[in-house]
């Protein structure tokens, strides 16, 4: 409300000045009012624009007219008295047009300043310039933290603003498992940029446009050309329909479990009863499932099985085992 009383005086104002310094001249008047409402409107625009592209445009339309000027310097050394006399005709259009190249690549080229810093190009230097962005269930997920360990990433590691607000959004929440997982994710963070293994850069690029977490992480990967690390079923399937590339860390686990073929021995302990008639369920050291067809007498037991086949889904693993004939 005081901004748009300010916005008013300065109308009221403008035109009040105009018609007094014109010798009381209603046209003056006017003239006030419209370049007050020209400066108000102006403000206006300029309050939606973001500081970071606010700054860069002006940094970028410097830098085009001082392009502009050193062309018109250069014309002016080659002593081309056509050329110079072109020049000078067409300077202001060539100062216009310099300067405007200059504000749009300065604001499209901004985002890549993230990437600038000094921490950021030492790392870049032995590890590539590869940029990851975790998203919320990856961190919360915490094995993150082990494949960096292994030095199999490399990179930059991204991590949105916007993840480390939900994050702590879910930190403070009612609920004691949201608020657990949520400071054991922010920890995760914290162990990976204390432990230096790869760059972690917090990216404050935000996508206004897009409202919900999910589409503002595909937006950020769009615009810096990144990867994104996630355990989210559906995340995976929209990026990739996107065209982004998604390291999924359950894919990953299960790609790395051992394979186990039919007719291998398995010492398999039967813990509860299968869905079906007589099966029996065990799992292996790493959580794969093992459903032990004629098991449901061997509960309890540890038995040596054979591999029967194995299945899998978008879930897991799930192998099916039958109890030797001893």
């Amino acid at each position: 409300m005081l901004i748009w009383s300010l916005r008013l005086f300065a109308v009221v104002g403008g035109g009040t000045i105009g018609y007094f310094q014109v010798a009381r001249n209603i046209r003056g008047a006017l003239v006030g009012v419209a370049i007050a409402a020209a400066v108000v409107i102006l403000e206006y625009l300029v309050e939606k624009i973001a500081l970071d592209t606010l700054i860069a445009a002006i940094v970028g339309a410097i830098l085009g007219l001082i392009g502009a000027k050193l062309l018109d310097y250069t014309v002016f050394l080659i002593e081309n008295q056509k050329l110079y006399e072109i020049m000078n005709d067409y300077s202001l259009l060539i100062k216009f047009a310099f300067a405007y190249l200059g504000v749009t690549l300065a604001v499209m080229k901004k985002n890549e300043l993230d990437l600038l810093d000094r921490d950021i190009l030492k790392k870049t230097k032995k590890t590539g310039a590869m940029i990851y962005l975790l998203d919320t269930s990856s961190v919360i997920d915490g094995r993150i933290a082990d494949v960096i360990a292994t030095n199999f990433l490399t990179g930059v590691l991204g991590v949105p603003k916007f993840i480390l607000e939900e994050l702590q959004t879910l930190a403070d929440s009612s609920d004691s498992m949201k608020r657990t997982r949520a400071r054991r994710g922010l920890n995760i963070i914290a162990q990976i940029q204390k432990e230096a293994l790869i760059a972690v850069k917090i990216i404050d690029k935000d996508a206004p446009q897009a409202r919900e977490v999910d589409l503002k992480l595909i937006q950020l990967a769009k615009d810096l050309e990144a990867r994104i690390i996630t355990t989210d079923f559906n995340l995976n399937k929209i990026a990739t329909l996107q065209g982004i590339v998604v390291l999924n860390i359950n894919d990953l686990s299960n790609a790395l479990k051992p394979v186990h073929l039919p007719g291998e021995k398995m010492q398999i302990y039967v813990a509860k009863e299968g869905k079906e008639r007589e099966q029996g369920i065990g799992f292996l050291d790493d959580g794969t499932m093992v459903v032990v067809e004629e098991g449901r007498r061997l509960l309890g037991r540890r038995v040596e099985c054979a591999v029967i086949s194995l299945l899998q889904t978008s879930s897991g693993r799930m192998i099916f085992v039958k109890p030797s004939e001893n």
